[in-house]
C-alpha cells in the first residue's frame, strides 16, 4: 500500500512513519509534502496513491485548496488538532479523520476502513462531496443577530446580545431581554437551536434557553437536576434537565 503523507511538521512526519510501519507491514511512504503547492506538484509528477494522510493546516493554508488545483485520486484520511465536535461532516462518505497526535489503534481502525472501501469500489474513491462539506463545516458559522417582534401594534427589532432567556408556556415561545420586557418569538424551540450562537446561549431542557449572563445562581434540584436563578426573574422554574446537567456543567466552565 503507497501512501502519500501531506504534513508540515517534522516532528510529526516521522511520528506518522514510525506508527504507520508499526501497524501495517504493508504501508509504504512513498513521499512526503508539507505545503498546498509541494502537494500540488508531488500528485501532478507521480503515479497515483492507495492513500493519502493529509493534515488540514499547512504552512500556506488548508489543505483542502489541493482539491481546487488538481484532481486527488486517492482516497483521504485527514489528520488534525481541531476539536472532535467540529469535525461530524468527516465521518460521511466512508472518510475518516485522526486526531493528532495520531494513536496506533486509530490509524489501524482507518487503515483496515480504507482497505474494504478500496476492495468494494475497485479502489475508485470520490471524495470530492467530502471536501466540499468538510469545506463548509469549517467556516465560521453566521448566528442570528436580532429578532422582528410585535409591540403592540408595531414592529421592532431586538439584538440578540439583549436577550437573556427564550422560553416557551406550551403554546407560543417568547424571550426576555435583560431590562425585562417580553416578547413572543414566532420559532419553534428546535427552530432557535439552529439560530443561536451555542457559546452564549445553552438549551436547559425542551422549552427553554438561558443566556450565560443571564445566570446568577444554580443550585441542586430533586431528580438530579439544578435549578437556576436567572435575571431577569423567571415566570416558570428554569430547570436544568437530567440529561442535561453533564454537559451544562461543562459549558458553564468553559
Amino acid at each position: 500500500m503507497n501512501i502519500l503523507i501531506v504534513e508540515d511538521e517534522e516532528l510529526a512526519q516521522r511520528k506518522l512513519q514510525k506508527t504507520l510501519g508499526a501497524v501495517d507491514a504493508s504501508a509504504k511512504v512513498v513521499g512526503i509534502t508539507d505545503s498546498i503547492q509541494s502537494t500540488v506538484g508531488w500528485l501532478q509528477n507521480n503515479p497515483t496513491v492507495d492513500l493519502i494522510l493529509m493534515d488540514i493546516e499547512l504552512a500556506d493554508g488548508q489543505s483542502f485548496e489541493v482539491f481546487n488545483l488538481v484532481d486527488v485520486k486517492a482516497p483521504v484520511i485527514f489528520t488534525t488538532s481541531y476539536d472532535e465536535y467540529a469535525l461530524k461532516a468527516f465521518k460521511v462518505n466512508s472518510v475518516d479523520y485522526l486526531l493528532k497526535p495520531v494513536q496506533s489503534e486509530d490509524l489501524q481502525v482507518a487503515l483496515d476502513k480504507y482497505k474494504k472501501l478500496a476492495a468494494s469500489r475497485g479502489g475508485d474513491v470520490n471524495i470530492d462531496s467530502l471536501v466540499k462539506q468538510i469545506q463548509q463545516q469549517m467556516q465560521p458559522r453566521e448566528y442570528r443577530k436580532r429578532f422582528l417582534v410585535k409591540l403592540a401594534q408595531k414592529l421592532v427589532s431586538v439584538e440578540v446580545n439583549e436577550i437573556s432567556y427564550f422560553y416557551s408556556d406550551g403554546r407560543l415561545n417568547f424571550f426576555k431581554t435583560a431590562d425585562n420586557k417580553k416578547f413572543v418569538v414566532d420559532y419553534t424551540m428546535d427552530e432557535l437551536e439552529e439560530m443561536l450562537d451555542p457559546d452564549r446561549f445553552f438549551r436547559i431542557s425542551r422549552s427553554f434557553f438561558v443566556a450565560i449572563e443571564a445566570i446568577e445562581k444554580m443550585e441542586d434540584y430533586f431528580g438530579n437536576r439544578l435549578i437556576l436563578s436567572l435575571k431577569p426573574s423567571t415566570e416558570k422554574e428554569a430547570l436544568v434537565s437530567r440529561e442535561k446537567v453533564g454537559e451544562f456543567k461543562k459549558w458553564m466552565g468553559k
